[in-house]
């Protein structure tokens, strides 16, 4: 773990800290023994382990050396069964260990959920060549961590704010002169290298966005049968994303030649909760 990656996270990690009251009771916090305890990391589901340097950065705010958790780098990303277990290699003061305990596992836990669900959407997309990308339906104040674990499985981020790309959707059209009025507006931005997406809902507004010269667009909530036509209007520049109703267990009927890419809101909002404990053995 570099000093440029613990710095990046101290910031959000220390507001989260704060979050969890530790600085209003001096007395409990002066009288935390700090005997050394050895932590024990138990993996009770099946998942890809992400968010290490969260995890790490956590016991670092709080003044463990960064060193001592070189051996976690080659975990990150990898996939562990249930009831294996993680013993860490050296000791730190249960002070430090207990405090920090909560808030490291809260985001490992958070972040190795998303990584595991993403994987699930990879991994039956995978033979198709089409992308699993995540969305803005993040949780505030953890956009960071989610876009990161979407990536540890293997998904790609669609975008990290609004101004990376721009994207116009029903709300842009309908408040600033329909699709043509929209696309005139964030062409006037003057953003040389940004593209722009249209949300696109039926046919005809794709052959409006195609004529106007569109070259990314994401169809919203298509049935598969308008997928297969719309894949038929498309011209060698495009890309093509398709959204909505896209699970699990109907990502099949989406995997049609053509669509470059599936943006699935559920890998950040939704995913299925992964189970880790956190033991100190005293040394």
């Amino acid at each position: 773990m570099t000093e440029l990656v613990i710095q990046s996270l101290l910031p959000q990690i220390n507001t989260w800290l704060k979050e969890d009251d530790l600085y209003r009771n001096f007395y409990y916090i002066k009288s935390l023994p700090n005997h050394p305890v050895k932590l024990v990391l138990k993996i009770k589901s099946p998942l890809i382990l992400s968010g290490l340097d969260y995890f790490i950065a956590t016991f670092v705010a709080l003044g463990a050396n960064a060193a001592d958790f070189d051996f976690l780098k080659t975990l990150e990303g990898k996939t562990f069964k249930m009831g294996e277990v993680i013993e860490f290699e050296k000791p730190m003061p249960f002070s430090l260990a207990v405090t920090g305990e909560r808030l490291a596992l809260n985001l490992l836990q958070h972040s190795s959920s998303i990584s595991t669900w993403t994987h699930e959407f990879v991994t039956l997309a995978h033979d198709s060549g089409i992308k699993i990308l995540d969305t803005r339906k993040t949780t505030p104040g953890m956009r960071a961590i989610e876009k990161y674990a979407v990536r540890l499985g293997g998904g790609f981020n669609h975008r990290l704010g609004q101004t990376d790309s721009w994207m116009i959707k029903d709300n842009h059209k309908s408040s600033l002169g329909g699709l043509k009025g929209a696309w005139e507006f964030f062409k006037a931005q003057g953003a040389f290298y940004n593209n722009t997406i249209v949300e696109i809902h039926d046919l005809t507004e794709l052959k409006e966005a195609i004529n106007l010269g569109v070259e990314h667009v994401m169809l919203d909530n298509f049935s598969p049968e308008n997928i297969h036509a719309a894949v038929k209007l498309k011209t060698s520049s495009m890309t093509i994303e398709v959204s909505g109703g896209i699970k699990l267990s109907t990502i099949k009927e989406f995997l049609i030649p053509g669509v470059d890419a599936l943006s699935v809101g559920s890998l950040t909002y939704s995913a299925p909760r992964v189970d880790l404990s956190l033991k100190f053995r005293t040394v």
